[in-house]
């Protein structure tokens, strides 16, 4: 069985979901160019619990997590199965690597989830299994987390990290087309990429001490 790559992307604002632009483009050209999944956990940085909560539903809602959107953005919907067998696989894994778990039979897909899938996968024909991160942990719980469910990749399945590498709501300058790059913003992906290529998971697991600007990105 073919082994997948593990996946993260930024999914932007919702509006990416309705005029998509570059990033959209990029998304289509994964759906195109990957091998077919027989499923989809998706962590989406907009699910967030107290412990990791996979999702069971046979028919994932599609949730509009978002307010003061044009109003085409609340008619879209993702209507992608479920599987809870995978469902149970993933709490299995979870489990056994030492982690509390439950699964939510009732979670649907927020835009973290849906908005990308919308471009990567428009026929919404691969089941979408989604996962949560806990805020309240930090980097190296979601190490572990991601070690825990890492055997998914070998059985079919794709992983997908969704958010963005940063995330400072108070330095969007939202009147501006094409705005540039923040200086301090382009010094913590350049330490980010950097450390990653360098499998340097101390560094990673200490970001908020050791890289540029961390807090603030």
């Amino acid at each position: 069985m073919t082994s997948f790559p593990t996946l993260f992307v930024s999914h932007g604002s919702p509006l990416m979901a309705v005029e998509p632009g570059a990033t959209g483009a990029l998304f289509r050209a994964l759906g195109t160019t990957l091998p077919r999944p027989r499923a989809i956990v998706m962590v989406s940085a907009h699910h967030m619990t107290a412990m990791p909560e996979v999702g069971g539903a046979f028919e994932p809602a599609t949730i509009h997590d978002f307010h003061g959107f044009p109003d085409p953005l609340y008619a879209l919907r993702y209507p992608a199965r479920g599987a809870p067998d995978v469902s149970a696989r993933v709490a299995e894994l979870v489990k056994d690597a030492g982690l509390p778990v439950r699964i939510d039979p009732e979670r649907g897909l927020d835009h973290g989830a849906w908005s990308p899938l919308l471009h990567m996968l428009p026929a919404h024909d691969v089941p979408v299994v989604p996962l949560s991160i806990q805020p309240r942990e930090d980097a190296a719980h979601h190490l572990a987390l991601g070690r825990a469910i890492a055997p998914l990749a070998r059985e079919g399945i794709l992983v997908v990290g969704s958010g963005n590498l940063t995330h400072n709501l108070r330095d969007i300058r939202r009147w501006e087309v094409d705005a540039g790059v923040e200086p301090y913003v382009a010094a913590f992906q350049a330490w980010f990429a950097e450390r990653l290529e360098a499998h340097d998971v101390a560094s990673l697991i200490d970001w908020e001490r050791r890289a540029p600007h961390g807090t603030r990105a």
